[in-house]
């Protein structure tokens, strides 16, 4: 009995030591990583796209409405593909293990490209563009005190603001965890700062702008999809907690409940922030404020006004730091896969995080701020998001038929995933329709330069191994890293 025993002890023991990612974040944790995803700067910044293509208050309100539910839609989709798939990676995960089984070369291919994309273009330019954003809000209020005007002073606070988030999470999960979830509170402060300013306004009776309803509603099928399109961007992220799968406590409890409370939460802020904007500002002050929270506050908060700026920082500084920590996270699975360097899927081997992979992200994201311009970067390769929205729906339909003996503790009826599938085209197609343009262009080039990568690297495994071999062995030393699942010595 006392061997068993023991040899229960060191089993446990032996599980401790073992050098892997580990389950820290719970089910506040992972509602505030979604808040933190989804709400940027867009809502305190440039909400009005969807008022400009509307025409009206009261259309302004459906879209934004109508928009959260679909986004609801969506996210419980991929609710269910997270407790069928419980690993992280989100849509790579899904398409993997869709799409993988079914053909030597195109199988992979999918979960490739998407990789390819969020790792190398689309998440660390984001990441640089938020930044840059915090750092504009947070060094304003000076600025503008010393009467000064100097880009290479927001770039450089942009870096160190940059270097802060990337020692955060190679540092510690926990660390990360913490220090989301107290932004996370004050993000939705602000936020209530500005809807407890509206409702005292229409408490006094400022209504005016409010009570113009569908007045001046632009029925122009070009115009409906227009407001659509830009109100269904502003609520993207709600897939931010699948791609920490691995690190979720009860993921097959938590993704599902922490999904169905973020997003509503999310669509209730940005529906109430929208009609206490509405409440001080007119149709034309929103369209052409360069910041609509702030014009606002200047309104209505007085003295108190700074609160929005400040709001502003601290919303996009979480928003940062958890795209940050998503995307290492598929930059590691990934890597474990064999579809990037095996090295940045290395864990170090005290603070269980994988260093390699989020030091990567901060370099390419410092490259894109030292670059400058790259918002319409962002803009043309976005787009792309939600066409992996799409293709990731006909993984779920896919999984269905060859995974359908695997137990699904939630699951949604099957016209949520082919409805947002059609969402997907739609969004995919908007941009291109409206807005032709050579940027696209651009876009379908670096894919195929990924299929090239693949073909060449992956399918075919013509690599410099020697180079290879060293330059992993390099990283190991550097980052103290090693292979996960790996038994650390005591």
């Amino acid at each position: 009995m006392r061997a068993e025993l023991g040899s229960v002890d060191k089993k446990e023991k032996k599980d401790e030591e073992r050098v892997e990612l580990k389950r820290e974040m719970g089910l506040f944790s992972a509602i505030n990583m979604i808040l933190s995803v989804m709400i940027g700067s867009g809502i305190f910044v440039s909400p009005a796209p969807a008022l400009a293509y509307s025409g009206s208050v009261g259309m302004c309100i459906v879209v934004w409405t109508v928009c959260g539910i679909v986004s609801l839609l969506g996210a419980l989709a991929f609710a269910e593909l997270g407790t069928v798939i419980p690993r992280s990676g989100a849509e790579y995960a899904y398409f993997l293990d869709s799409f993988g089984p079914l053909h030597k070369f195109w199988g992979n291919l999918p979960a490739f490209i998407y990789s390819w994309v969020m790792i190398f273009v689309i998440r660390p330019a984001e990441v640089a563009v938020i930044i840059l954003t915090f750092s504009e809000y947070f060094c304003q209020p000076l600025l503008d005190y010393l009467c000064i005007k100097d880009d290479q002073i927001i770039k450089a606070v942009a870096l160190l603001a940059l270097g802060i988030i990337t020692y955060i999470n190679v540092m510690s999960v926990k660390l990360y965890v913490k220090i989301q979830n107290t932004f996370g509170i004050f993000k939705i402060f602000a936020c209530l700062i500005v809807i407890l300013g509206g409702a005292y306004e229409i408490s006094k009776g400022n209504t005016e702008h409010l009570t113009t309803g569908f007045v001046g509603t632009k029925l122009a099928p070009k115009n409906i999809a227009l407001a659509f399109y830009s109100g269904l961007w502003a609520y993207d992220g709600w897939s931010a907690v699948t791609i920490v799968t691995e690190e979720i406590k009860r993921p097959e409890v938590n993704i599902p409940r922490s999904i169905a409370i973020s997003v509503p939460i999310v669509t209730f802020l940005y529906v109430s922030m929208n009609i206490a904007y509405m409440t001080v500002l007119t149709i034309p002050e929103m369209v052409t404020s360069k910041a609509v929270a702030v014009t606002f506050g200047d309104k209505t908060l007085g003295s108190a006004s700074f609160l929005i700026p400040l709001g502003v920082a601290l919303s996009t500084f979480g928003c940062t730091m958890s795209i940050q920590f998503g995307v290492t996270r598929l930059c590691y699975v990934s890597a474990q896969d064999g579809l990037m360097m095996e090295s940045m899927s290395y864990v170090h081997y005290r603070r269980l995080t994988p260093s390699p992979a989020v030091v990567m992200q901060g370099i390419i994201a410092l490259l894109f701020i030292v670059l400058g311009d790259i918002v319409e970067l962002i803009e043309f390769a976005s787009f792309l998001i939600w066409f992996f929205y799409g293709v990731a729906m006909v993984s779920l339909l896919v999984l269905r038929r060859t995974m359908k003996d695997v137990p699904r503790p939630y699951r949604v009826p099957t016209i949520i995933p082919i409805f947002i599938l059609f969402v997907a085209i739609y969004l995919t197609l908007t941009p291109i329709v409206t807005d032709p343009s050579p940027k696209y262009l651009f876009a379908l080039g670096f894919i195929l330069a990924g299929a090239l990568v693949y073909t060449w690297f992956i399918y075919k495994k013509i690599r410099p191994e020697y180079l290879i071999a060293k330059l992993t062995y390099f990283i190991q030393v550097l980052f103290e890293a090693v292979p996960p699942n790996h038994t650390a010595a005591t």
